[in-house]
């Protein structure tokens, strides 16, 4: 393999406006550029003058093939996804097919990923910010993953009180995956959990949809269409989707949102790690039995007793614990 480059451009989710400058540069510096046939629509105008090879919806690995083709050729080529192309994107399977070639990084074909915003950021930019706290994407289609694994992360995330986007949740074929992961996280989220329902972010038909979880699946759904679910301490408030991450715990909040001087005294140390240890552990000194306090927890009993069992760490003092952790 000599010469060529491949470049593994995230487009973004489909507006000019939210594609980096980075990903249009690689775009008009490549000789080819491949794709499928809908992300290739998105940037038709930046494609005059180059070589343009168009697949369809299952052919990733063909597209792949063919950027390795053209680039073994001396070409630069670029192998376009829509977001990013390492979510859900084009840069895994690449690599995949690259390595089976006997491609190493000191190949004569240069591989550059180019990032770009994913659905899950565009999603949650319009419908205002449910991702400020802790948050994952779990895809749907059950074409390459079998269903019970996608079962046991929806199961096991439901549980965790993640924020929680859902790629892929409904097509012409797969209709029930969305009842199914209704159903589970209901096991462990209140009804009225807020969900937004975002279709075809930044592009044309552009349509946005409050609802709850009880009430996701009857959401007009598709493949274009991410999903996404509230943990429980997300509201909607002005139309407007918002997982607070502590911070009017954190400190004091006037009426009017202004805040007074400093963090509350102690707040990070009796709420986090070491603070929960040391009640932990004289919660067990009064009686309290490793099960009882697993149960209390929602935590597993091997976990509590290698917690009470592990050497005792000298707590910091408040000063320095708010000069370590100020951006917390």
């Amino acid at each position: 393999m000599t010469g060529g480059k491949i470049m593994l451009v995230g487009i973004g989710p489909g507006s000019h406006d939210h594609m980096t400058h980075r990903a249009r540069a690689a775009i008009a510096e490549a000789d080819v550029v491949v794709g499928y046939v809908t992300y290739i629509k998105l940037v038709a105008d930046l494609l005059d003058g180059k070589e343009v090879i168009r697949k369809g919806m299952t052919e990733e690995l063909d597209r792949a093939v063919s950027a390795l083709e053209r680039a073994r050729e001396g070409k630069k080529v670029a192998l376009i996804s829509s977001g990013d192309a390492g979510v859900y994107g084009m840069a895994g399977p690449t690599y995949e097919v690259l390595f089976q070639a006997g491609w190493t990084p000191e190949s004569g074909v240069a591989v550059e990923v180019v990032p770009g915003a994913s659905a899950i950021n565009a999603c949650a930019a319009l419908v205002g910010a449910p991702l400020t706290h802790d948050f994952c994407s779990i895809s749907l289609s059950d074409l390459l993953t079998p269903w019970p694994v996608i079962a046991r992360r929806l199961d096991a995330v439901a549980a965790a009180d993640f924020v929680v986007a859902l790629y892929n949740p409904k097509s012409g074929r797969r209709t029930q995956q969305i009842v199914e992961a209704q159903r589970l996280f209901l096991r462990h989220r209140r009804a009225d959990t807020p969900v937004a329902v975002v279709k075809s972010a930044y592009r044309r038909r552009e349509r946005i949809e409050f609802t709850t979880l009880e009430h996701m699946s009857e959401c007009d759904i598709g493949m274009l269409t991410t999903v996404l679910i509230g943990n429980s301490h997300t509201f909607v408030r002005h139309g407007l989707m918002v997982t607070p991450r502590g911070y009017a715990n954190k400190y004091e909040l006037h009426g009017d949102g202004s805040t007074l001087e400093g963090e509350k005294p102690g707040r990070s140390l009796s709420t986090g790690l070491l603070g929960w240890t040391e009640n932990l552990r004289l919660d067990h000194a009064e009686g309290q039995s490793v099960a009882a306090l697993a149960l209390r927890h929602k935590l597993p009993a091997d976990y509590i007793e290698a917690v009470l069992t592990a050497p005792v760490e000298e707590t910091p003092t408040a000063e320095a614990a708010s000069t370590e952790d100020s951006e917390a």
